[in-house]
């Protein structure tokens, strides 16, 4: 856990969940913010990686917190088990006592493990909703009961995607995101609160084969992959005061992949 100090109290303070490594969509969304005037809380979970083709990544922890000082944000880091429906409350337990109350809640991380309708698990498919869905649906309570900013100031943000073939319990439990984090542009409209899920399709951060890569980008009119800092753009718009008037949207930011 990295912890800097001497926060200005004019900044504002963003939760980002599952920004584990320096290549991430939830390091560029960090990067992006403290740039913009935001002080930065951040959770990674180190085990998700080990199982995962692209491992661990030494020292991203305190290179991305590194990063963000250099834009003069306060930072903090949480390593959290998602799957455990205890860890929410106490992420924000730990980033109230070292940096204060949470603005805004930007939602990238996952459980995200390939297989089907054949030969997706039980065990993989629940662990899959425990992360994407339930783990979703628990912090944004926590939001919701510990909100304190500004009427008009507060955001969710969560990330999302509508890949199912071949990738059921990952796109299924992003659907059921989808939905709740939608319905707190509502229910929490007495807060000025404001939700969005973005779909930033096709990103590279090291889990594409070639193969793939060349497939993806044939079917780009802009002909690239998405980048973190394409994604990051978009949630610093949101989170800006001029983005407010943007709300229970879930917004395709994919350079129209087919």
């Amino acid at each position: 856990m990295t912890t800097s100090t001497g926060r200005p109290p004019a900044r504002p303070l963003a939760l980002i969940t599952g920004v584990g490594r320096t290549v991430g969509i939830g390091a560029g969304i960090a990067d992006r913010l403290a740039a913009s005037g935001w002080d930065i809380a951040f959770t990674y979970w180190s085990p998700y990686d080990e199982r995962m083709d692209w491992g661990v990544e030494p020292g991203a922890t305190g290179a991305i917190a590194d990063a963000l000082a250099e834009h003069g944000a306060a930072t903090t880091a949480v390593e959290a088990d998602l799957a455990d429906p205890d860890t929410p409350a106490q992420v924000f337990d730990e980033v109230e006592r070292r940096l204060g109350k949470v603005t805004a809640l930007v939602m990238c991380h996952c459980e995200s493990v390939d297989s089907g309708l054949l030969d997706t698990t039980v065990e993989s498919f629940d662990r899959h909703f425990a992360v994407n869905a339930r783990a979703t649906w628990l912090l944004i309570r926590e939001y919701g009961r510990r909100f304190a900013a500004t009427p008009g100031s507060g955001r969710i943000i969560a990330l999302t995607s509508d890949h199912t073939v071949n990738n059921l319990p990952y796109g299924a439990s992003k659907g059921a995101l989808d939905r709740i984090t939608l319905a707190a542009a509502h229910e929490f409209a007495h807060l000025g609160v404001t939700a969005n899920v973005i779909n930033p399709g096709p990103v590279d951060t090291g889990w594409m084969t070639d193969e793939g890569r060349a497939h993806m980008v044939r079917q780009t009119p802009l002909n690239r992959l998405g980048t973190p800092r394409d994604t990051a753009h978009l949630v610093d718009f949101l989170c800006s005061p001029e983005g407010q008037w943007v709300n229970g949207q879930l917004l395709m930011s994919n350079g129209g992949f087919a």
